[in-house]
């Protein structure tokens, strides 16, 4: 079984670090999103992943590139130019040649969804689409479904306003869609999977969804995609756990690390202090500095206090200097 998997988008919320590294190649559990996401693909059934790519896709076929992960195959599909969520769906299913009913994930999302469940409930339903839905207490940010006793969807509405919500349930990235999904996204143009083909599949009633309590995390902005790698450390995942230091960071023994993790090659000097916080690969906290609440992928000076902050590969909290609620280098 095929998936295809969502992995050209820029990341405009976490450009800091997403300059250099695509969103689902930042790393997670100390290994890129996109890793874990086809591990659990595989758990699910999924044979072979393709990769809808347009930004950056050198560093996706760096990783991967005898063109396998584990058991899964993995291939590619580069866009010409970006066509949207259904576009770069069409466009990659059809560069590989889908024939078969397949399943479609976002890069970005983290989650403990049973995949293989989901298949099983779509061909249970003998739907043209089934969408993985996730209960949430602010919907109006996401495309939200109204179901009927049977799950099949009675209304799509991608991001309704505050208050005029059919439900709390929203779309959580997974689906299984049959090749007829494919007639519905004309070839070489920008078309959404929220706004265009879902509401058109729900009016011929045969768009069905499955709500579950999963874990779940759209990892796009930095206070969550930092939640992704924090829960870890707790007990909120299910299959997953994660040792906090990575073993090739160096970690002085008079510094101070909470509830945080440390990634590879990473440096913290002594006297500092890091709670709550991502260290991702590279970064350093120099001597007496303190980290708090923040994602650092550069340089944090000596005796620098960082706080809900963000900083890039290029970024470097001077000496002494106190950045909070701020980005390294600023946002343009």
């Amino acid at each position: 079984m095929f998936a295809v998997v969502l992995v050209g988008g820029v990341g405009p919320r976490l450009r800091q670090l997403t300059k250099e590294v695509p969103k689902p190649m930042l790393p997670v559990l100390h290994r890129p999103m996109i890793e874990h996401l086809v591990e659990r693909l595989a758990a699910g059934g999924v044979t072979d992943v393709v990769l809808a790519l347009g930004f950056k896709p050198e560093p996706f076929q760096t990783a991967f590139p005898d063109g396998r992960h584990g058991d899964v195959r993995v291939h590619y599909a580069v866009e010409p130019e970006p066509l949207d969520t259904a576009g770069a769906i069409g466009f990659a299913a059809r560069a590989v040649g889908v024939d078969d009913t397949f399943v479609v994930a976002n890069g970005d999302v983290m989650t403990d969804l049973d995949v293989g469940a989901l298949v099983a409930a779509h061909r249970r339903f003998e739907s043209e689409a089934t969408i993985h839905l996730i209960g949430v207490e602010d919907p109006s940010a996401f495309g939200v479904v109204d179901l009927d006793d049977d799950g099949r969807v009675r209304a799509f509405v991608e991001k309704p306003r505050p208050g005029e919500e059919p439900s709390n349930l929203v779309n959580a990235g997974t689906y299984v869609f049959e090749p007829a999904v494919l007639d519905r996204i004309p070839a070489g143009r920008k078309v959404s999977v929220e706004r265009d083909v879902f509401p058109g599949i729900a009016a011929d009633g045969a768009l069905y969804g499955v709500s579950t309590d999963d874990y779940w995390l759209d990892a796009g902005r930095p206070d969550l995609y930092r939640a992704a790698n924090l829960d870890l450390l707790g007990d909120r995942r299910v299959h997953d756990r994660c040792e906090p230091i990575a073993v090739t960071s160096t970690v002085d023994p008079a510094s101070t690390v909470a509830n945080s993790i440390v990634g590879e090659r990473a440096v913290v000097g002594a006297g500092a202090r890091v709670v709550d916080s991502v260290l991702l690969p590279d970064a350093v906290v120099e001597a007496g500095a303190s980290v708090t609440r923040s994602l650092v992928m550069g340089v944090v000076g000596r005796d620098a206090d960082v706080v809900d902050s963000m900083i890039g590969s290029d970024g470097h909290v001077a000496d002494g200097v106190r950045l909070h609620d701020g980005t390294a280098p600023e946002t343009d």
